[in-house]
C-alpha cells in the first residue's frame, strides 16, 4: 500500500509554485498578513524571583520576600493585558487559519471576503484550543509549582522534587498528545468544518473515523511532515540570518559614525541606537514573516493533499484548484 505522505512530498511544491507565482506585492503582502498570525504562536511571560535572604528571617509558611502594593500592581496589570493581547492575538489566529485555507483551494487571497464568510468558525476554533489549551498549561503550572512553591514558602523540597521527576515522562506524554491534537486540529479538521460548514467537534467525527481506517496514513503524515517541517525551519532560518547580516552592517556603520560624531553615550547617540534596534527589529519581523510564506503554504499545501488522497471525500481541492488569479 503506497504512502500518501510521501507521494505528495513532491506534488505539494508544484502546487505552491503554482499559487505563489508570478509574484505579486499586493497578493504577498495579504498572504504575509495571514502567515503573521497563523504562523506564529503565543509565548506566555515567565518570572524570576530573588529566594536568597538572610538567615533567620524566613519562617515556615511565609514568603521570604514582600512587594510593594504599586509594584504588585503593576505586574497584575502588565500581566492582565499581556494575556489580553495574546488572547486577542490568538482569535484572530484562529479565524485567519479558514482565510488562509480558504485562499489555498480557491486560489483568491480576498481577506475581507474570507473574514466575513469564516469568522463564526474562526470562533468555535478559538473556543476549542481554549479548552485542550488551558488543561495543559494548568499541568504544567501545577508540575513546575512542586519545585516552586517549597522553594518560596522555605518548606522541605524533597517529597515535591521526586514527584516533580516522576511526572516527567506523564507531562511529556500529555504534551505529545496535545500537540497531536492541536496539530491534526489544524491542518485536517480546520479544512473539514469549511468544507462541510461544520463545527469542530462533527469535524473532527469525520475525521476520527478516518484515522481508525487508516491510521497507518495519518501516522506517516505526522512523522514525515514533522522531517518537513524542522527541514524547511532550518533553511528559513538560514535565508533569514543571511538577510540579518546584510541589514546589521550598514546599522553598525551608522553606530560607528555616531559614535565618532556624537558619543553613543550622550542623549543623541542614545537614540540613535534606539532608533536603530527598533528599525532592525522591525525589519527582522518582516524579512521573516515573508520567509515563512513558502514554508507554510507548502505544509497547507501537503496536508491538504494527503488527506485528499487519503480519503476522497476529504478532498478540499479538486472543486477548486490553486490558480495565481485574483478576482
Amino acid at each position: 500500500m503506497p504512502l500518501h505522505a510521501v507521494e505528495n512530498v513532491e506534488e505539494a511544491f508544484g502546487v505552491t509554485r503554482e499559487f505563489l507565482t508570478p509574484i505579486e506585492v499586493r497578493r504577498w503582502l495579504k498572504l504575509a498578513l495571514v502567515v503573521f498570525f497563523v504562523g506564529s504562536g503565543v509565548s506566555f511571560p515567565t518570572a524570576q524571583f530573588n529566594t536568597s535572604t538572610p538567615p533567620g528571617d524566613v519562617s515556615t509558611g511565609e514568603f521570604p520576600f514582600s512587594l510593594p502594593v504599586d509594584v504588585v500592581t503593576l505586574v497584575v496589570v502588565l500581566v492582565a493585558a499581556g494575556l489580553l493581547l495574546g488572547g486577542l492575538f490568538a482569535l484572530i489566529g484562529a479565524i485567519m487559519e479558514f482565510v488562509l485555507i480558504e485562499s489555498l483551494r480557491t486560489g483568491e487571497v480576498s481577506l475581507r471576503r474570507h473574514w466575513r464568510r469564516r469568522w463564526r468558525q474562526g470562533l468555535r476554533l478559538f473556543g476549542f484550543r481554549i479548552a485542550i489549551g488551558l488543561p495543559m498549561i494548568a499541568l504544567f503550572a501545577g508540575w513546575l509549582a512542586l519545585l516552586i512553591v517549597p522553594i518560596l514558602t522555605g518548606r522541605d523540597p524533597t517529597i515535591p522534587a521526586a514527584a516533580f521527576i516522576i511526572g516527567i515522562p506523564v507531562v511529556f506524554l500529555i504534551g505529545v498528545l496535545y500537540a497531536l491534537v492541536s496539530g491534526l486540529t489544524t491542518v485536517f479538521v480546520v479544512p473539514l468544518m469549511i468544507q462541510a460548514d461544520s463545527g469542530v467537534l462533527a469535524a473532527w467525527r469525520r475525521l476520527w473515523g478516518s484515522i481508525k481506517t487508516a491510521w497507518k496514513q495519518y501516522l506517516a503524515y505526522v512523522v514525515i511532515a514533522f522531517l518537513l517541517t524542522v527541514a524547511a525551519g532550518i533553511i528559513a532560518s538560514i535565508v533569514v540570518g543571511i538577510v540579518a547580516i546584510v541589514l546589521l552592517i550598514p546599522a553598525l556603520i551608522i553606530a560607528a559614525i555616531a559614535h565618532v560624531t556624537v558619543s553613543l553615550s550622550s542623549p543623541v547617540g542614545i537614540a540613535v541606537l534606539v532608533s536603530l534596534a527598533l528599525l532592525f527589529g522591525l525589519s527582522m519581523l518582516v524579512v521573516w514573516t515573508i520567509a515563512q510564506i513558502p514554508v507554510v503554504t507548502y505544509l497547507r499545501y501537503y496536508a491538504l493533499l494527503v488527506l485528499g488522497d487519503i480519503e476522497e471525500t476529504f478532498d478540499v481541492l479538486s472543486v477548486h484548484p490553486p490558480a495565481s488569479e485574483e478576482s
